[in-house]
């Protein structure tokens, strides 16, 4: 029969309005005859319109009544459809069901009978517990009814939860109590099938994770741990034979897909040992382990352990044995690095394409709030056992109520979460499969908003209140470790509950603080009154304390931090640096907790600060810029002792930019992450360095002439570098290896011009040297002619006679890095010009020559490496260390830079890579080289950074060695892979090293 175009055109508007998307579909679901007798009952409408998806409901609602109608005739139908009209809450519930979830609608086309059991609570406040959901599945006697009547029961607890009669915690609680009865009921199918193994042993089944904790998914793997043990007068073995195969059939009951579907996988991986491990363990089994192979995560895990299935007293026994283990995992000597290695492993491990989109492991998900709260029960139910609970929401509440946690923190909190698992639990309704990414298809997101009763525009009210949830949560390590840090030593406003100062210390240790109380008592000088100051202090202290939680010294950040804010805190702009710049704050963070050098600078000069707020401010300055300013300071000095002084403050505060930017580009930030090619970072810090060397003996050269002689001296004067200096290649710890040349002034005495010389380099060493605020910068000539006994300072014919009669096969060496660097630049590039034959003979080398480098290699080797210094760990003369790779180097420039241009550089590297591509070394053996040398130069920085002073083989103190590890990039708790990587790396440059020099097979 047709429809007049008018009806249709208002029944088309209606449908519209009350939600439909596709009206013209909802018309012809009304219009089967399934429907005959309600489809224009205005209830219905409105029902429908005030569910999730309107479309999706009334197709379902249609599939129902069909299913029903070919059960039970046209009788059945009519008893749905008049019930559905007649009774609201069933009418709400049914509707609400079939809206949300297509698999559930699926689950009562199949069982059209199961409606009735939405009638079931219908007029009663009470919720289902354990026992209700066993008298539910009571009589699904095999794999399949029982999977049937999970559905049913869930179908229950899905219509209370879309309809709001439940909360989102109450709803997660009766998901895992229905989980509960349904393991029981697979043991008990599982027993059935196998009476004698059931008669051998007892088997305890334990509940992990979501189900332990009572806060279920709707689709949720069931953590699971199995204990057995033996019927009295059993043997023990045959008992746990027998547990492992009843374990095993109840996991597959549960875990296998059929027509019904599958109820959800139980995981036995949290078990000792994880998948690898047996699993069913004795009792006395399961607490060995614990007591000597746990990890601080199994501990954690074992926050939310419960007995749920199987023998009561035996699992009961399990929890009595494992708890107090659990609570005194915040002792373990490793806790602090576990944690920060856990925290890191959660982000690491989503796929890049799903981080927006991850509600679970994601960045302000919940996944965050849960290992917040899990870490401060830890830290502080050791001696509170009100914080024992296994349930987030409840362990968050007491922790407030405690004052572990802001009242104000906790309330903002229990929101974001109740909102995120709202939203994963509708997400998951809708086709009941296990996901934790929220879609990207507008029609799922309507649906879902709309569920959660954002009907005006659900898309754009979903975006908006998920993003506000996650951002305060992002927040949460904040939140919830360390702004009560501050308020145990802050006035509070009344009725506010403090952490006490024994807690405080208890979470400052948990968080790697090795002296609690000092840092208390900093928190107290930096965040306590009532000025703007202090104000600020408190904004900022939560996130710095966890930055400096995050490196290998917590103290001495804090320390650092209190020192910079204590000569800069009447700045008016460096606490308005560090709040609105939010790189600012980390960048000093970084640069406070990771050593001592580039502290040290920073106290020496704090306005440096604002080196770390500029976004060019790390960035490495060019050389002519950076002696352009030297010589401009000591243009405006008064006398060569404060022109030099200059000088050597604008060495400091360079030698600051570049630590810092060393360690956050080694370290990484939220912002900006490591940088991975640790032989850029050594280029970069080598550069810079001998890039300041430079400027500051420019400088310093400039003052001496100037208050000795005026405009000009009577000789020609240049500096040349040498060594590391000349290669480019200086370290923090690095002295500046120079020679010096000089020529006499047409018309000038010859030795007043000598004595000109040579009084300019005792001065410029010793202003140099002069004790002061700023690091000194140690000039050694030691590789001039005649080494120690010579003469300072030579004219150039002086080096042309010395080099042609005297000079060693060594000197030949050693000038490969020669390179002019201050001073007089035609007098340089003379000099450089002079020594060219001597280091690039035409001839290469003769055979003489090259044994008596190997022998002077030999000698150095026995003779130089520290009694008692570990070979393997001596970044310098260690085997595969710096020198084994440079002579190596050195040896190919000797015999070959004549003939091969790109073997003329001073820097060890470019010619490594001239000569791989010369094929003078196979490609691996230079790439094997190449490591090496970069890894050593790595080292020594590090050192130098963490200590203060520099040092060729790895620190002997924890602290200091943690600190080199996390500069070269391994997590905390690694440092030995550390070391075992830098004997390996070595160990093969030592094999190049010895066939390519050497001439070793």
């Amino acid at each position: 029969m047709s429809v007049p175009q008018g009806r249709r055109s208002s029944t088309f508007t209606r449908l519209l309005r009350h939600g439909f998307t596709d009206p013209s579909g909802a018309e012809r679901l009304l219009d089967t005859p399934a429907l005959s007798g309600v489809r224009s009952d205005p209830l219905l409408l409105d029902a429908l319109g005030a569910t999730a998806d309107p479309d999706l409901a009334l197709l379902g609602l249609v599939r129902l009544v069909e299913a029903q109608e070919r059960a039970d005739g046209d009788a059945g139908r009519r008893e749905l459809l008049d019930t559905l009209v007649t009774a609201k809450p069933l009418r709400d519930r049914l509707l609400g069901v079939l809206g949300a979830s297509e698999a559930l609608a699926d689950h009562l086309a199949r069982h059209p009978a199961d409606w009735r059991a939405l009638v079931t609570y219908e007029h009663s406040d009470l919720h289902p517990g354990i026992e209700e959901f066993e008298r539910g599945l009571a009589g699904a006697d095999d794999p399949d009814a029982l999977r049937a009547a999970y559905r049913r029961s869930l179908l229950s607890i899905a219509a209370r939860d879309v309809c709001g009669t439940t909360d989102v915690a109450q709803t997660a609680a009766e998901l895992a109590d229905l989980a509960t009865a349904t393991l029981r009921a697979a043991l008990a199918i599982a027993s059935a099938a196998a009476p004698t193994d059931a008669a051998l042993c007892r088997l305890a089944v334990i509940a992990m994770g979501k189900c332990g904790g009572h806060e279920l998914n709707y689709v949720s793997d069931v953590d699971v741990i199995f204990v057995g043990e033996a019927v009295e007068g059993e043997d023990e073995g045959k008992a746990v034979q027998a547990a492992t195969r009843l374990a095993s059939h109840m996991m597959r009951i549960c875990s296998d897909t059929t027509v019904e579907g599958t109820i959800w996988p139980v995981d036995a991986n949290l078990r000792p040992e994880g998948r690898n491990g047996p699993l069913v363990r004795t009792l006395s089994s399961h607490v060995a382990y614990y007591q000597r192979w746990a990890k601080t995560w199994e501990f954690q895990a074992l926050l939310k352990a419960r007995p749920v299935a199987g023998d009561a007293e035996l699992g009961a026994a399990y929890i009595e044995a494992v708890s107090p283990m659990v609570w005194q995992a915040a002792e373990r000597e490793n806790f602090v690095a576990d944690v920060q290695k856990m925290r890191k492993r959660v982000i690491a491990g989503i796929p890049a394409g799903e981080v927006d989109r991850e509600l679970k492991l994601g960045p302000g998900g919940l996944r965050d709030v849960e290992f917040a709260v899990q870490l401060l029960q830890l830290v502080h139910g050791r001696s509170d056992t009100s914080l024992r609970s296994g349930t987030t929401l409840d362990a968050l509440a007491a922790l407030a109520e405690r004052g572990y946690v802001g009242r104000v923190d906790a309330v903002q909190l229990d929101d974001a979460y109740r909102f995120l698992r709202t939203l994963e639990h509708r997400i998951q309704l809708y086709k009941l499969r296990r996901t934790h990414l929220v879609p990207e298809d507008d029609a799922d997101l309507r649906r879902i908003g709309r569920s959660m009763g954002m009907r005006t525009e659900p898309l754009t009210d979903l975006s908006r209140a998920w993003k506000r949830h996650t951002s305060v949560v992002r927040r949460l390590h904040e939140k919830l470790f360390y702004r009560p840090l501050l308020d145990a030593v802050a006035q509070l406003a009344p009725g506010e509950t403090r952490l006490s100062t024994e807690a405080a210390r208890e979470r400052l240790v948990a968080l790697g603080y090795a002296d609690p109380t000092s840092a208390l008592r900093h928190l107290e000088a930096l965040a306590s009154g009532v000025s703007r100051k202090s104000a600020i202090q408190r904004t900022l202290l939560p996130v710095l304390l966890g930055w400096f939680a995050d490196s290998a010294d917590p103290d001495a950040g804090l320390l650092g931090f209190r020192k910079v804010s204590d000569a800069l805190g009447k700045t008016p702009w460096y606490l308005r640096l560090l709040r609105d710049e939010g790189a600012a704050a980390e960048n000093l963070a970084r640069v406070l907790s990771a050593g001592r050098l580039a502290p040290d600078l920073l106290m020496r000069a704090p306005e440096a600060v604002a080196l770390l707020g500029d976004p060019h401010g790390l960035d490495p300055r060019p050389a002519a810029q950076l002696e352009q300013e030297v010589l401009a300071a000591v243009g405006r000095a008064d006398g060569v002792e404060q022109a030099v002084a200059a000088a050597r403050g604008v060495r400091r505060r360079e030698l600051f930019r570049t630590t810092a930017a060393d360690l956050i580009a080694s370290y990484g930030t939220e912002e900006s992450p490591a940088v991975a090619d640790q032989g850029a970072l050594v280029d970069r810090v080598g550069a810079a360095v001998s890039d300041l060397t430079a400027a500051t003996l420019a400088g310093t050269l400039r003052a001496v002439v100037r208050d000795g002689w005026g405009d000009q001296l009577p000789a020609r004067f240049a500096v040349i570098a040498m060594g590391r200096f000349g290669g480019h290649e200086l370290g923090y710890g690095s002295d500046a290896d120079v020679l010096f040349v000089y020529e006499p002034r047409e018309g000038a005495d010859e030795q007043e011009a000598a004595r000109a010389a040579n009084k300019v380099v005792g001065e410029m060493r010793r202003l140099l040297a002069l004790p002061s605020a700023d690091p000194p910068l140690l000039i050694d000539t030691d590789l001039r002619p005649e080494g120690k006994t010579g003469p300072l300072v030579r004219t150039l014919k002086s080096y042309e006679a010395y080099y042609r009669r005297w000079s060693l096969v060594w000197e030949a060496q050693a000038l490969l890095r020669a390179q002019h660097v201050a001073g007089d630049a035609d007098l340089g590039a003379a000099f450089i010009e002079l020594i060219d034959p001597l280091r690039y003979p035409a001839e290469g080398l003769g055979d003489d020559a090259v044994r008596e480098i190997r022998r002077l290699k030999a000698r150095m080797e026995s003779e130089r490496l520290p009694r008692g210094a570990d070979p393997t760990l001596h970044t310098k003369l260690g085997r595969g260390g710096l020198s084994d790779v440079e002579w190596t180097v050195q040896l190919l420039q000797l015999q070959h830079g004549h003939a091969l241009p790109g073997l003329r550089t001073t820097r060890t590297r470019e010619a490594l890579a001239a000569a791989r591509a010369a094929d003078l070394l196979p490609e691996q053996d230079a790439a094997t080289l190449d490591e090496a040398w970069v890894l050593a130069s790595r080292v020594r920085n590090a050192v130098m950074l963490v200590r203060g002073r520099a040092g060729d083989t790895f620190p002997s103190d924890g602290r200091e060695l943690g600190a080199v590890g996390r500069y070269l990039g391994y997590d905390p708790g690694h440092v030995g892979d550390m070391l075992d990587d830098y004997r390996r790396i070595t160990r093969r440059a030592r094999a190049v090293m010895e066939e390519r020099f050497y001439g070793a097979p």
